[in-house]
């Protein structure tokens, strides 16, 4: 608070030092709240000058700075940020002193004020300021040891100076200043010095006099000779003019120095008419250079200078009526000839960057090149375009079809690959995409079958892709640009904008030719994937298109997706160049055909890879207590849907500035849903036709050579009835999870009507599982109720002739041992399907027991209790799987048979039962409560 608080208070200078001084002087400035720091110090004026640059702030109360060039008295005022303008006790006087030619100033000094020029041009006078008046003791300061400190004297001395030419001169400041390791002695030799000057200075002219008193004398004496002399010449010549006689002699000499000297002057003459033509050569030097250095720096690439130099050359001496002058214009003239035709045939060499365009147009300008350079220029570029797509259909339908001649070569040598399975392809997932790490897929071709593979080759189409994308990408854009450039009229400079006139019709012209190379692209990229798109334009056009070979190997579920994307980001890039709405129309229907397209391959490649699922079955079940034993199939069958509807969303249905949604339209609506459906349905086919038909799958059918594992996976190929069961758990789990999984799925992907997929998939699904219900029942069902009427009458047994019983009887065994196992077999693999298979195999067993006991006409006592026993057990031991039916059937055999008729009789069948029970009781754990049976099956 305290800073904060005196941060506020305004400057106040309470002191200076020294109090006077001429400009320059170093002075000592105190006072309070100076500042806080040098940034907060922005103002010092000093009687009203202003000396902020040569301030340099000590402390907040003590500013060192130097005074300004001023003749006054004035205040002394600190600005600064936190306290503002400050306030001043003290004044500063500023005064000029006369300072002399060799002396050093702060200030500028006017120097014509400096000589005293009233002396005279011939009169000696000794110099204003002497080296003796610079070092008045004319003693050598090498004995000191440093300078003193300049702020220490001035504290000692506030008013004073060791300047001698100041009024405010101090001797002791001088002594300090200058000899202040000088001994006694010497100063004392030094004053004595100061003493012959002071002497010497007062005598004044007598000195000067003194001095040269010889020179006097001698003068005084060749003064009286030469006045001798002339009284003797006016005695010889009698009174005449001595000047006549002089007149005449130096005349002769004149003409004697003519005749010596006359080729020396025609030496000089020929010499200035030599330095006059030297002149000229000097004056113009830039006319006869231009020609060289218009050569060099056109072999430098400094073609700035060349034309800056031209024009100016053009502007001199184009109208110069001089021989010479028109001569060597001429030279430069052809000389810019030649290079305009030069950068006019560089300006149509291509490939060429947009900036170096645009310089080479600039210059022909210029250089006032006949026609249109930019013009020219465009329809060149349009012409490459054009060309470049069409060799790169030309080359890559070659290597094509080379490429399809060399795999059908390989394929009569190599074994036949697995009917339908398609082709691995490197670099991908199942649907993954491979990006080139080389744009010259070309050399591919090379490899041989031993090393990678013919297989594994990019293919043609796919590299015609990415090489057609790249070229229309990189060189389309500046061809635009360019066009755009020059309507715009930023091609020319300001200087040369009324010169250049630009022809707005050709406006439409321009946009015909980028029209024509859009176009172009489209229908080469058609005519390799779309080709039935193309059947409405006349047949000759067509094939101009390129006729692509159908290969037997080709992959488009693998490479398909990584075309769209190129083709998708090349129109994004056309997208964001604003072209005119017919050729952008046609860039994006390109790009909305080639995702319909990749959408109904990639589905049809899945439902193919559906197809083949049932060679990779392995019959190996993973027990689930929960979902039910299953194989791999569902696993296999829901990661082909998941990555297919994964890839399309990523590939196809994920949108970018400027897409339709690809669902938008009806035709393309049904088609997904109707591929969809057949991809889900068709996975119920491949699950019955394996249940059926799993033995039946051999390699020798499918057209390969079976290994050792493969042979052993043949052999594991369980019989008819596990297989069926199997499929009819692998049925069960796709209805209750599978299914509706891969339904959310797409539906979260914003399929359309997946309520209507899923309901179709799901009706396939229970068709097949009732039927392979109705054959796994059959199947267990026919052996136990086949050998029940042959078990029961084993022996001839006869009901009338019957013993006393003495339990249940094995038949009655045999069929629950079958039970048993059909539990069995069925728990081991779902335990969910239990009690459905149960239910029926329980109720067709009862229901032929009973038939087989109501069939019988006449019992007797013990034959009647036999049978009575033999359906108690068979209910009790089977009542968690009873069901009514069967319930009903053995209560109508029980009410054919005749009553018990003693109590002894009951408790007899009663302990008949228990004894039953207990014999039976491990055997018959399996019919008990159970909380999985207990679940969905119940």
């Amino acid at each position: 608070m305290a800073m904060r608080k005196q941060g506020q208070l305004s400057p106040s200078v309470t002191g200076i030092s020294p109090k006077e001084g001429p400009p320059g002087t170093r002075v000592t400035i105190r006072g309070e709240n100076l500042g806080q720091n040098a940034k907060d110090l922005i103002g010092l004026k000093i009687c009203n000058v202003d000396c902020l640059l040569s301030a340099e702030w000590k402390s907040s109360g003590k500013i060192i700075a130097r005074t300004g060039p001023n003749k006054t008295v004035g205040d002394v005022i600190v600005t600064t940020k936190t306290g503002g303008v400050g306030t001043c006790t003290v004044t500063y006087r500023c005064y000029f002193v006369a300072t002399g030619p060799l002396q050093e100033s702060a200030v500028w000094i006017d120097e014509s004020e400096t000589v005293n020029y009233a002396l005279g041009r011939n009169r000696p006078a000794s110099p204003i300021l002497t080296e003796d008046f610079a070092n008045p003791l004319g003693l050598s300061d090498e004995g000191n040891q440093g300078k003193f400190p300049e702020d220490d004297l001035l504290d000692i001395f506030p008013e004073g100076s060791g300047n001698t030419t100041l009024e405010n001169f101090d001797a002791a400041w001088f002594l300090l200043e200058n000899h202040h390791g000088t001994s006694f002695d010497d100063l004392k030799a030094g004053l004595n010095h100061l003493k012959r000057n002071s002497v010497r200075a007062k005598e004044g002219p007598i000195s000067f006099v003194k001095t040269n008193l010889t020179s006097f004398i001698d003068c005084q004496d060749s003064m009286g000779e030469m006045h001798r002399k002339l009284l003797d010449d006016d005695v010889q010549f009698k009174g005449g003019c001595v000047t006549d006689e002089l007149e005449r002699l130096l005349n002769c000499a004149n003409s004697e120095a003519d005749i010596l000297f006359q080729e020396v002057l025609g030496r000089k003459d020929k010499a200035d008419s030599t330095r006059n033509a030297l002149s000229v050569l000097q004056r113009f030097k830039f006319l006869f250079h231009l020609p060289y250095n218009i050569e060099k720096n056109i072999k430098k690439g400094d073609y700035d200078i060349v034309i800056n130099d031209y024009g100016r050359a053009k502007s001199l001496f184009e109208d110069s009526d001089i021989k010479i002058f028109r001569r060597v214009y001429e030279v430069v003239d052809q000389q810019v000839t030649e290079f305009r035709e030069m950068l006019h045939n560089k300006l149509l060499e291509l490939p060429s960057t947009l900036d170096e365009q645009k310089k080479l147009i600039r210059y022909l300008i210029e250089l006032e090149n006949p026609g249109d350079p930019a013009w020219e220029c465009l329809t060149n570029q349009q012409q490459w375009l054009l060309k470049l797509l069409n060799d790169c259909k030309k080359t890559h339908i070659a290597k094509d079809k080379n490429s399809i001649l060399q795999q059908g070569e390989l394929t009569q040598e190599s074994s036949n690959p697995l009917s339908g399975q398609r082709i691995p392809v490197p670099g991908f997932t199942r649907h993954g995409s491979l990006k080139s790490g080389s744009k010259d897929h070309s050399s591919g071709s090379t490899h041989t079958p031993d090393t990678a593979g013919w297989r594994f080759k990019t293919p043609q189409r796919v590299l015609f892709v990415e090489e057609l994308t790249d070229i229309l990408t990189e060189s389309f854009p500046d061809f635009w640009k360019l066009g755009q450039a020059y309507f715009s009229g930023n091609l020319v400079l300001k200087e040369a904008e009324k010169a250049q006139k630009i022809d707005t019709s050709k406006h439409a012209a321009f946009k015909k030719m980028a029209s024509e190379i859009i176009n172009l692209f489209s229908n080469l990229m058609r005519a390799a994937f779309l080709p039935e798109s193309l059947e409405s334009i006349d047949p000759e056009l067509r094939k101009s298109f390129g006729e692509w070979a159908e290969s037997k190997t080709d992959t488009p579920g693998a490479w398909l997706p990584h075309c769209v994307r190129y083709v998708r980001s090349c129109v994004g890039a056309l997208s964001n160049l604003d072209l005119p709405p017919d050729s952008l129309e046609i860039s994006q229907e390109l790009a909305f055909d080639m995702r319909t397209h990749c959408m109904t391959t990639l589905l049809k490649q899945a439902i193919e890879d559906t197809k083949c699922l049932p060679t990779r079955e392995t019959w190996v079940v993973e027990a689930d207590d929960v979902n039910g034993g299953t194989t791999q199939l569902p696993v296999l069958f829901e990661n082909i849907v998941n990555e297919t509807i994964q890839h399309l969303h990523e590939v196809v249905m994920k949108l970018k500035p400027g897409e339709e949604r690809i669902f938008n339209q009806r035709t393309i609506q049904k088609e997904a849903i109707s591929l969809c459906t057949q991809l889900l349905q068709e996975f119920s086919k491949c699950l019955e036709w394996l249940a059926f038909n799993g033995d039946k799958l051999s390699h020798t059918e499918a057209g390969t050579v079976p290994s050792k594992d493969d042979e052993q996976q043949e052999e594991t190929v369980p019989p008819l009835d596990k297989r069926l069961i199997i499929m009819l758990s692998n049925c069960n789990h796709m209805v209750l999870r599978v299914t509706p999984r891969i339904a959310e799925n797409m539906d979260k992907h914003d399929y359309p009507e997946t309520n209507k997929v899923l309901k179709a998939a799901l009706a396939s699904f229970e068709d097949v599982d009732s039927r392979l219900f109705e054959e796994y029942v059959e199947q267990k069902t026919n052996p136990i109720v086949g050998s029940l009427e042959q078990n029961m009458y084993a022996g001839r047994f006869n009901w009338n002739e019957c013993l006393k019983p003495n339990g249940v009887r094995s038949y009655l065994k045999e069929a629950l041992m079958g039970l048993i196992q059909v539990h069995a077999e069925v728990f081991a693999i779902s335990p969910i399907l239990v009690g459905r298979v149960l239910y029926q195999v329980i109720n067709a067993t009862s229901e032929e027991i009973c038939r087989l006991v109501m069939c019988v006409t006449d019992f007797s006592a013990y034959g009647a209790l036999q049978a009575r026993v033999e359906l108690i057990a068979l209910q009790d031991a089977v009542g968690l799987f009873g069901t009514e039916e069967s319930s009903v059937a053995i209560q109508e055999a029980l009410n054919e048979l005749p009553e018990l008729p003693t109590d002894q009789d009951k408790r007899f069948v009663v302990g008949l039962l228990d004894s039953f029970k207990r014999r039976m009781k491990f055997q018959l754990m399996c019919f008990k409560s159970d909380p999985v049976i207990r679940g969905p099956a119940s």
